[in-house]
């Protein structure tokens, strides 16, 4: 025999010996045997539902958690039956996932009632729901539940409260008396607690009331942790004040505290904003012997600081630093280096680093290349430019737009025509790409020279005894034009013969599928012996009732007996 239980439109049928029905519905057995059936198992201690751990598979298994709350209302409701505490804990986390607090409160009072033995494993189930929702007032009520349910809060549950609390500005202050009075619940807070509400402080600007707490935390036996000196040392970082981030980093190495690599370079970036690239480099050398060894981001930071404050031969020293040390440089190094030295100059320095990029099997970065054909186009050293923009090509990385617009106006500038055009036609033999964006640069070297003469138009144009001047600037236009009709010829004949080869078996596919509808379309029109005239009506064609549309490009179905009789 077997049970339903209906909601709504969904069935739910359960194996048993008898037929039930919720008390909403009307109940009924269908045979007196059915009834016999019935009333020996409600004698007997047993319910139509059977044993709780088969009501607990059953609403573990329901995907409607309205409908597993409504199953554990109708078997609750059985005389003799006691759910268990585990499908308590299933349907409350059911409820919670799809935001039905009310009946969570509910199930409470009705475990509450039910005397079963409470474990702290429910009320994390509890904390975890109402952090999922956002609920930090429900959080915060779910401490003081756990009280009356006669059961002692765990740190774990404090300091799960606290994040909730904290991650709203408001709730702050709530968050810190729950801190306070936690003792007096049987909670002490560890140093995660502490460390929970030092980071909400330092963020909201309170770095005194994190420094009482940090404090505390020795007088109340408490140890703090890395993470503790972190959160201050990032805060007074924050503020601009590193002499104070660096005197906790020596109070916290005297203490026997060995600093993470995220502490270090916390205080790297922040020495090198202020502008003390010196203690910067002291405490990068220190790592070491402190025990934790330098890695990438560190040397990075440190090379970024001298670049910056114009210093790039000492960037050169760090690289050197940290091939000693085993660690080599990335492509953020050689960038940040590259860049350095063009600013400063030392454009010799900075094409041997490239070099040494192309040679460890780096791709070029658009904006290393960028920098190096800026700083020979500032010296005036195009050739070498260009030189650099070649080797770019070759490694496959396109030059930017703008690496083209600094390079056009010094070739036009410049007197040597012959040999700036050979440089540029060497980097023009190189393939042409899409993404090099060739044909943009030839668009800015024309609004240049555009700019250019409507610059000098009232020197160049002011009688007719000036025409040479304008042949001459004319004829330098072409002169400078010509590489680029080339390049851009080149480019246009292999899109088209890349473009032709896919195109045109599409085109001759086309082709045939018209000429067999054209043939099917005459197949259709022989077989039924009849000639479909169309008749003029305004600006359209139609056929009348009953005849065949052959119209190019309409699908015709044609059998292909009458197709053979066709061609026969």
């Amino acid at each position: 025999m077997q049970r339903v239980f209906v909601r709504s439109k969904t069935l739910i049928t359960v194996a048993s010996n008898c037929i039930f029905f919720p008390p909403s519905l009307p109940f009924y057995l269908q045979n007196q045997k059915q009834q016999r059936a019935f009333h020996s198992n409600s004698n007997s201690g047993n319910t139509p539902f059977g044993s709780p751990t088969r009501v607990q598979k059953l609403i573990a298994s329901q995907s409607d958690p309205l409908l597993a709350k409504e199953i554990f209302d109708v078997a609750s409701r059985q005389p003799n039956f006691r759910h268990t505490y585990s499908t308590y804990l299933i349907l409350i986390l059911k409820l919670g996932r799809s935001k039905h607090f009310s009946l969570i409160d509910h199930l409470l009072r009705c475990l509450k009632s039910d005397s079963h033995p409470i474990t702290p494993t429910l009320f994390t189930y509890l904390i975890r729901v109402y952090a999922e929702a956002d609920l930090p007032d429900k959080a915060l009520k779910t401490f003081y539940n756990i009280l009356h349910f006669n059961c002692k809060p765990l740190p774990k549950h404090l300091n799960r409260i606290l994040e909730i609390l904290v991650s709203h500005r408001n709730y702050i202050r709530s968050a810190f008396l729950l801190f306070r009075d936690a003792h007096r619940y049987g909670v002490e807070p560890n140093t995660k607690s502490y460390n929970i509400l030092m980071r909400a402080f330092c963020l909201n600007g309170d770095i005194s009331i994190a420094y009482s707490l940090f404090n505390k935390m020795f007088k109340r036996d408490v140890v703090p942790d890395i993470e503790s000196y972190r959160i201050l040392m990032q805060a007074l970082c924050r503020k601009s004040q590193v002499n104070g981030a660096v005197d906790l980093l020596e109070d916290m190495l005297n203490k026997g505290f060995v600093p993470d690599s995220l502490t270090y370079t916390t205080l790297l970036n922040s020495l090198c904003r202020k502008k003390k690239l010196r203690e910067a480099y002291k405490l990068l050398c220190r790592m070491k012997v402190k025990g934790c060894n330098p890695d990438i981001v560190h040397y990075n930071t440190v090379i970024l600081g001298f670049c910056r404050e114009g210093r790039a031969h000492d960037a050169c020293k760090v690289i050197t630093d940290m091939r000693a040390n085993g660690c080599l440089p990335n492509l953020v190094s050689y960038r940040t280096l590259v860049s350095g030295l063009c600013d400063m100059g030392m454009i010799d320095e900075a094409s041997k680093y490239v070099e040494e990029m192309f040679c460890k099997g780096f791709s070029p970065h658009f904006s290393v290349v960028h920098a190096l054909v800026k700083g020979f186009c500032n010296v005036g050293r195009v050739e070498d430019a260009c030189g650099v923009l070649t080797k770019s090509l070759e490694h496959g990385e396109a030059p930017h737009v703008d690496t083209w617009m600094v390079l056009m106006p010094v070739i036009c500038e410049v007197d040597d025509g012959g040999k700036i055009s050979g440089a540029l036609e060497e980097v023009l033999k190189i393939e042409i790409k899409g993404h090099t964006r060739i044909v943009d640069a030839g668009i800015g070297l024309e609004n240049y020279l555009i700019r250019k003469i409507r610059a000098n138009s009232t020197r160049v144009f002011p009688a007719p005894t000036d025409r040479e001047n304008v042949k001459s600037c004319l004829t330098e236009l072409a002169y400078c034009s010509n590489p680029f009709k080339r390049a851009l010829t080149a480019s246009r004949e292999q899109l088209v013969s890349t473009i032709t080869s896919r195109v045109r078996p599409v085109l001759d596919s086309d082709e045939t599928i018209s000429y067999e509808l054209l043939e099917a379309e005459y197949a259709m029109r022989t077989v039924k012996g009849r000639v479909c005239t169309p008749y003029s009506n305004g600006n359209d064609s139609k056929f009348r009732k009953g005849e065949v549309r052959g119209v190019l490009g309409m699908r015709v179905g044609v059998k292909p007996e009458a197709v053979a009789a066709v061609k026969l």
